[in-house]
């Protein structure tokens, strides 16, 4: 299992993230809303696109912007797309769970 923890917190958790450029990506169900909020910041990846943020709030602390992720990626990051990095003090933590095969 997966997890970022901030502030002694567990903001995500999930048995398996999405590695892009050293960061695993959560996705999006995988966050607890209780700990986030939308921010306004937006920045511009040359190659993913437009990332949106929030801030995280855990235990009384507020953390800005520790979190971003892609609402409308490029093609080359569609993979990702609403999927949550963390940064600014949150640590990820634990194992990926191995994708399994389904097929019948």
């Amino acid at each position: 299992m997966m997890r970022a923890v901030w502030n002694g917190t567990v903001v995500a958790e999930t048995p398996r993230t999405k590695r892009v450029e050293g960061n695993h990506y959560f996705p999006p169900e995988s966050l607890r809303p209780e700990y986030v909020t939308a921010s306004p910041t937006k920045t511009l990846c040359f190659w993913k696109g437009m990332a949106r943020y929030y801030t995280l709030q855990a235990d009384g602390a507020v953390n800005p912007d520790a979190a971003w992720y892609y609402p409308h990626p490029t093609p080359l990051a569609r993979r990702i797309k609403n999927h949550v990095a963390f940064g600014h003090g949150v640590t990820v933590e634990g194992t990926r769970e191995r994708a399994t095969n389904k097929g019948g």
